[in-house]
């Protein structure tokens, strides 16, 4: 739920109509015995923990219903970008800047920085942006996750990726990677990983004829890559990828940041000034 509006008056309809239900079903199937907080902030924050939880299992239709009515009227409140009013970077007319929240983001695909089990992160009310795309995306792509491991076999190697359905996102897709896990300076191998990321999600967008993805920083933050040696490897990456594939399908590769410290660092490898 957004942080710049709390007006209870002001939330469609079906967030205040279908939260506390939400609330009462998701605790049924785990067999609390749970009340409903009072108040949209707590109902909600009690939502997004029981959907982080939630083992992938099928949904009543009841549940699905009341769920994606929300979150789709949610995220339509919350207030989409459409990719193509994105304007291109000077120094390049296929990379584009973005600073906002994915989960908002009308465009084929995006691309989630999972962990190696892809099921998505359990921690209740963790806002990283693993535990974002699951909460917007909805419990069915949690279940869409763990069919395509079970059929695998194993974990997710590092550097490969995954298409999904993007269920309630505003994009058509999400991909999904496991970038390397840093630990202090990056190695030639760290690199090297994080490159095949970008690369990987790149063929499975141009493989569904994509026209437009968007890249969150992959392994920064908790995985603990530095910023500085990130943002090198994704823009030089995605440049070679694109020169060395004339006739792909993707227009446009959208980097998409959240904080000050990425955006000024993108915005100086991409010609883009502060805004």
């Amino acid at each position: 739920m957004s942080e710049r509006r709390t007006d209870s008056e002001q939330l469609p309809a079906s967030v205040a109509g279908n939260l506390s239900r939400l609330v009462e079903m998701l605790a049924a199937e785990r067999g609390l015995d749970l009340a409903v907080p009072e108040g949209l902030r707590a109902q909600w924050d009690a939502f997004r923990a029981l959907v982080n939880v939630r083992s992938p299992e099928p949904g009543s239709r009841e549940l699905l219903g009341l769920q994606d009515e929300m979150l789709r009227d949610l995220i339509a409140w919350r207030g989409v970008t459409d990719a193509e009013k994105i304007p291109f970077a000077a120094s390049d007319e296929r990379l584009a800047l973005w600073r906002g929240d994915i989960t908002t983001l009308s465009v084929d695909a995006i691309v989630n920085a999972a962990n190696s089990q892809m099921l998505g992160c359990f921690v209740p009310g963790h806002f990283c942006i693993d535990n974002a795309i699951h909460t917007f995306a909805g419990v069915q792509l949690r279940l869409e996750c763990a069919r395509l491991m079970e059929a695998q076999g194993h974990p997710e190697p590092t550097g490969m990726a995954k298409m999904t359905d993007a269920f309630n996102l505003p994009s058509r897709w999400i991909i999904h990677t496991v970038g390397p896990i840093a630990q202090g300076a990056p190695t030639e191998l760290d690199c090297a990983l994080l490159a095949n990321c970008y690369k990987a999600c790149l063929d499975a967008a141009d493989e569904r004829r994509c026209g437009s993805i968007a890249f969150c920083c992959i392994s920064t933050g908790v995985f603990g890559f530095p910023q500085e040696d990130a943002a090198p490897i994704a823009v030089r990456t995605v440049t070679d990828w694109l020169d060395a594939h004339p006739t792909a399908s993707l227009r446009m590769v959208i980097f998409n940041v959240f904080s000050d410290r990425d955006q000024e660092i993108y915005g100086r490898l991409l010609g883009v000034p502060a805004s």
